[in-house]
Protein backbone atom coordinates (compact mmCIF):
# COMPACT_ATOMS: atom_id res chain seq x y z
CA UNK A 1 0.00 0.00 0.00
CA UNK A 2 0.92 3.49 -0.82
CA UNK A 3 0.04 6.59 1.98
CA UNK A 4 0.07 9.83 0.14
CA UNK A 5 -0.72 12.57 2.79
CA UNK A 6 -2.33 16.13 1.62
CA UNK A 7 -1.19 19.22 3.92
CA UNK A 8 -1.30 22.57 4.04
CA UNK A 9 -3.29 25.80 5.83
CA UNK A 10 -6.78 25.44 5.64
CA UNK A 11 -8.66 26.36 3.01
CA UNK A 12 -6.04 25.59 0.38
CA UNK A 13 -8.13 22.27 -1.30
CA UNK A 14 -7.19 19.27 0.54
CA UNK A 15 -10.10 17.96 1.18
CA UNK A 16 -11.13 18.09 -2.61
CA UNK A 17 -7.73 17.14 -3.51
CA UNK A 18 -7.99 13.85 -1.16
CA UNK A 19 -11.18 13.14 -2.86
CA UNK A 20 -10.57 13.98 -6.44
CA UNK A 21 -7.49 11.73 -6.34
CA UNK A 22 -9.40 9.29 -4.86
CA UNK A 23 -12.33 9.15 -7.31
CA UNK A 24 -8.94 9.30 -9.94
CA UNK A 25 -7.47 6.15 -9.09
CA UNK A 26 -10.82 4.49 -7.80
CA UNK A 27 -9.60 3.91 -4.41
CA UNK A 28 -10.05 5.51 -1.01
CA UNK A 29 -9.43 8.71 1.57
CA UNK A 30 -9.26 8.92 4.98
CA UNK A 31 -11.09 12.61 5.98
CA UNK A 32 -9.88 14.89 8.35
CA UNK A 33 -10.68 13.99 11.95
CA UNK A 34 -10.40 17.11 13.18
CA UNK A 35 -13.71 18.41 11.39
CA UNK A 36 -16.06 15.79 12.59
CA UNK A 37 -14.39 16.41 16.27
CA UNK A 38 -15.11 20.07 16.34
CA UNK A 39 -18.63 19.90 14.68
CA UNK A 40 -19.53 17.27 17.88
CA UNK A 41 -17.74 19.23 20.56
CA UNK A 42 -17.48 23.33 19.53
CA UNK A 43 -15.12 25.34 18.37
CA UNK A 44 -13.42 26.06 21.53
CA UNK A 45 -10.73 23.34 22.28
CA UNK A 46 -8.06 22.81 24.26
CA UNK A 47 -4.09 21.22 24.14
CA UNK A 48 -5.36 18.50 25.35
CA UNK A 49 -8.35 18.32 22.52
CA UNK A 50 -5.75 18.31 20.06
CA UNK A 51 -4.08 15.12 21.20
CA UNK A 52 -7.90 13.85 21.47
CA UNK A 53 -7.72 15.10 17.94
CA UNK A 54 -4.50 13.50 16.60
CA UNK A 55 -5.36 10.11 17.92
CA UNK A 56 -8.70 10.31 16.34
CA UNK A 57 -7.05 11.12 12.99
CA UNK A 58 -4.52 7.71 13.40
CA UNK A 59 -7.99 5.72 13.94
CA UNK A 60 -9.25 7.16 10.97
CA UNK A 61 -5.97 6.50 9.08
CA UNK A 62 -6.03 2.86 10.85
CA UNK A 63 -9.03 1.90 9.36
CA UNK A 64 -8.79 3.14 5.97
CA UNK A 65 -5.70 1.47 5.53
CA UNK A 66 -7.50 -1.93 6.76
CA UNK A 67 -10.43 -0.96 4.86
CA UNK A 68 -8.61 -1.19 1.39
CA UNK A 69 -9.23 -4.30 -0.74
CA UNK A 70 -6.48 -5.10 -2.42
CA UNK A 71 -8.41 -5.89 -5.39
CA UNK A 72 -9.04 -2.25 -6.07
CA UNK A 73 -8.46 -0.91 -9.37
CA UNK A 74 -6.02 1.62 -7.77
CA UNK A 75 -3.89 -1.67 -7.29
CA UNK A 76 -0.73 -1.64 -9.66
CA UNK A 77 3.17 -2.83 -9.82
CA UNK A 78 2.86 -0.31 -6.81
CA UNK A 79 0.10 -1.51 -4.81
CA UNK A 80 -2.97 0.15 -3.61
CA UNK A 81 -2.96 4.04 -3.06
CA UNK A 82 -4.49 5.78 0.32
CA UNK A 83 -4.99 9.17 0.19
CA UNK A 84 -4.37 10.89 3.83
CA UNK A 85 -5.88 14.30 4.60
CA UNK A 86 -3.75 15.72 7.48
CA UNK A 87 -1.32 13.80 9.28
CA UNK A 88 0.21 14.91 12.75
CA UNK A 89 2.90 17.22 11.40
CA UNK A 90 -0.08 18.88 10.88
CA UNK A 91 -0.92 18.40 14.30
CA UNK A 92 2.04 19.20 15.44
CA UNK A 93 2.21 22.94 13.69
CA UNK A 94 -1.74 22.94 14.99
CA UNK A 95 -0.09 22.28 18.96
CA UNK A 96 2.44 25.11 18.10
CA UNK A 97 0.38 27.94 16.40
CA UNK A 98 -2.00 27.82 19.36
CA UNK A 99 -0.34 26.62 22.54
CA UNK A 100 3.42 27.02 21.48
CA UNK A 101 3.74 23.51 22.63
CA UNK A 102 3.24 19.80 21.18
CA UNK A 103 2.39 16.39 22.54
CA UNK A 104 5.10 14.08 22.91
CA UNK A 105 2.83 11.55 21.67
CA UNK A 106 2.28 13.81 18.09
CA UNK A 107 5.89 14.04 17.90
CA UNK A 108 6.66 10.13 18.39
CA UNK A 109 4.02 9.24 15.88
CA UNK A 110 5.81 11.46 13.29
CA UNK A 111 9.34 9.45 13.36
CA UNK A 112 7.29 6.30 13.86
CA UNK A 113 5.16 6.93 10.68
CA UNK A 114 6.28 6.70 6.84
CA UNK A 115 4.74 7.46 3.96
CA UNK A 116 5.43 7.51 0.30
CA UNK A 117 4.28 11.30 -0.51
CA UNK A 118 3.20 14.69 0.17
CA UNK A 119 1.68 16.99 -1.16
CA UNK A 120 1.41 20.74 0.47
CA UNK A 121 -1.42 22.55 -0.84
CA UNK A 122 -0.73 26.38 -1.63
CA UNK A 123 -2.67 29.34 -0.20
CA UNK A 124 -3.41 30.85 -3.57
CA UNK A 125 -6.71 29.62 -3.39
CA UNK A 126 -9.18 32.31 -2.00
CA UNK A 127 -9.73 31.44 1.44
CA UNK A 128 -13.71 30.64 1.77
CA UNK A 129 -15.37 30.85 5.26
CA UNK A 130 -17.05 28.59 7.51
CA UNK A 131 -18.18 27.90 11.01
CA UNK A 132 -14.58 25.93 11.95
CA UNK A 133 -11.59 27.88 10.04
CA UNK A 134 -9.88 30.27 12.55
CA UNK A 135 -7.03 32.37 9.80
CA UNK A 136 -8.64 34.60 6.89
CA UNK A 137 -5.55 36.68 6.21
CA UNK A 138 -3.21 35.77 3.97
CA UNK A 139 -0.30 36.73 6.00
CA UNK A 140 -1.40 34.19 8.51
CA UNK A 141 -2.33 31.83 6.37
CA UNK A 142 1.73 31.91 4.51
CA UNK A 143 3.31 32.03 7.56
CA UNK A 144 1.41 28.20 7.82
CA UNK A 145 2.27 27.28 4.84
CA UNK A 146 6.45 27.89 5.38
CA UNK A 147 6.09 25.89 8.47
CA UNK A 148 4.43 22.67 6.56
CA UNK A 149 7.09 23.71 3.97
CA UNK A 150 10.04 23.69 5.94
CA UNK A 151 9.02 20.52 8.03
CA UNK A 152 9.03 18.39 4.49
CA UNK A 153 12.37 19.90 2.73
CA UNK A 154 13.95 18.52 6.32
CA UNK A 155 12.39 14.89 6.10
CA UNK A 156 13.45 11.97 3.59
CA UNK A 157 9.63 11.21 2.02
CA UNK A 158 9.05 13.17 -1.31
CA UNK A 159 6.91 15.98 -1.95
CA UNK A 160 5.61 18.16 -4.58
CA UNK A 161 3.77 21.43 -4.16
CA UNK A 162 0.13 22.02 -5.38
CA UNK A 163 -1.18 25.14 -6.73
CA UNK A 164 -3.53 26.62 -8.95
CA UNK A 165 -7.25 26.41 -9.79
CA UNK A 166 -8.52 23.00 -8.14
CA UNK A 167 -8.40 21.38 -11.71
CA UNK A 168 -4.48 22.50 -11.92
CA UNK A 169 -4.58 21.15 -8.34
CA UNK A 170 -5.44 17.77 -9.42
CA UNK A 171 -3.51 17.27 -12.75
CA UNK A 172 -0.27 18.60 -10.20
CA UNK A 173 -1.24 15.60 -8.01
CA UNK A 174 -1.82 13.37 -10.68
CA UNK A 175 1.43 13.88 -12.17
CA UNK A 176 3.34 13.97 -8.61
CA UNK A 177 1.53 10.47 -7.55
CA UNK A 178 3.10 8.78 -11.19
CA UNK A 179 6.14 10.18 -11.02
CA UNK A 180 7.21 9.39 -7.18
CA UNK A 181 5.41 5.61 -7.56
CA UNK A 182 6.81 4.95 -11.30
CA UNK A 183 10.60 6.23 -9.39
CA UNK A 184 10.01 3.98 -6.96
CA UNK A 185 9.18 0.84 -9.01
CA UNK A 186 11.82 1.65 -10.97
CA UNK A 187 9.40 2.20 -14.42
Amino acid sequence: MKKIVIIGPESTGKSTLCSELALHYQTRWVEEYAREYLLKNGTRYSFDDLLVIAKGQLLLEEQGAANLPLHEPSNTATGPLLFIDTDMNVMKVWCEVVFGNCHRFILDQIVQRTYDLYLLCDTDLPWVKDELREYPDLTTRRKLFHMYHDILINQRTPWALISGTYEERLQQGIRAVESTLLAKTGS
